[in-house]
């Protein structure tokens, strides 16, 4: 299926997300926050079908990492996933950019339908 690289700082969240992911045949690449991810996307040469990344976050956040991976990478379709009105507000500026935010809390079957929509 598809390689995905997943951004989260939490573990537990991120461990839950790769889990669920993997069960619908992706192989999924993690990553701590935004500057770990883009240190993934440029290990990897941005091959990654999908980049699914937390908006808030410490060191580099996710919005900054949209900005950075579309830089280097930009045919690389990037969702955003947040808890936080004020963030999905910041991601509403991100047109061209990002192709869904997910609002927290969601389901597994919500993450999955999300994620074979953006890759088809």
């Amino acid at each position: 299926m598809a390689h995905i690289l997943l951004v989260d700082d939490e573990e537990g969240v991120r461990g839950f997300l790769k889990r669920g992911l993997e069960i619908d045949g992706h192989a999924v690449v993690t990553a701590i926050d935004g500057e770990d991810g883009l240190a993934r996307l440029d290990q990897h040469e941005g091959r990654f079908d999908l980049l699914l990344t937390d908006i808030r976050m410490p060191i580099m956040d996710g919005i900054a990492l949209a900005h950075a991976a579309k830089r280097s990478y930009p045919e690389l379709p990037v969702m955003l996933m947040t808890g936080f009105a004020d963030q999905r507000e910041r991601a509403g500026s991100l047109d061209g950019i990002v192709i869904d935010v997910l609002t927290k809390p969601f389901s597994l079957a919500d993450l999955r339908t999300s994620v074979r929509d953006a890759l088809s």
